[in-house]
């Protein structure tokens, strides 16, 4: 039986212990891979991973935990390995080019920032979404402290006729790009 992490109670929903071990194993299999070599995991692929629940799984807020630490070490390798392919330059570069865009979208008027949803379906609340983005133009234009893990915790309410989720989850996953990239 595996004890990387702890697990829920048999009555209470964790994430699937196969899924976890195996992306595990995965991720160390990428970590260790030389320059040049294909990885299916990235920092990127770390964010965006999910799994699937079941009654006695491994606790969800020990492996969210340990997925950020994990995406974190991913993008410092990643970033060492594209200064030595790239230069420095061009990999901040690439990261202002990124926060440029994210600055365009947020420049736009309040609740008409991202697309919206029909008013039959429920979106992000406009109202916080546009109060969070502005702390990110704070942050980016005037250096205001602002952590990963601020970008990665937010939580907005839903509104009937809201953003459009993931167009806004999108922008958050740039700003976290950028944040890593010029850690």
């Amino acid at each position: 039986m595996s004890t990387t992490f702890p697990r829920t109670r048999n009555s209470k929903q964790g994430y699937d212990i196969d899924q976890v071990e195996d992306f595990l194993e995965e991720a160390r299999r990428a970590y260790g891979a030389q320059p040049g070599e294909p990885v299916i995991v990235t920092a990127d692929s770390i964010r965006r991973t999910a799994f699937a629940m079941q009654k006695g799984g491994y606790s969800p807020t020990h492996v969210d935990a340990a997925l950020e630490r994990l995406e974190d070490a991913f993008a410092v390798r990643e970033r060492e390995r594209a200064f030595a392919e790239v230069g420095d330059a061009a990999w901040y570069g690439r990261a202002r080019q990124t926060a440029q865009a994210v600055l365009d979208r947020i420049d736009r008027p309040l609740r008409h920032r991202f697309k919206r949803v029909n008013i039959f379906s429920l979106g992000y609340h406009p109202k916080d979404v546009d109060v969070f983005a502005d702390r990110l133009t704070l942050y980016f234009q005037d250096g205001k402290p602002m952590s990963v893990d601020e970008v990665r915790k937010v939580a907005f309410r839903t509104k009937r006729g809201g953003y459009h989720e993931p167009q806004v989850d999108l922008l958050l996953d740039a700003v976290v790009d950028v944040m890593l990239a010029v850690r």
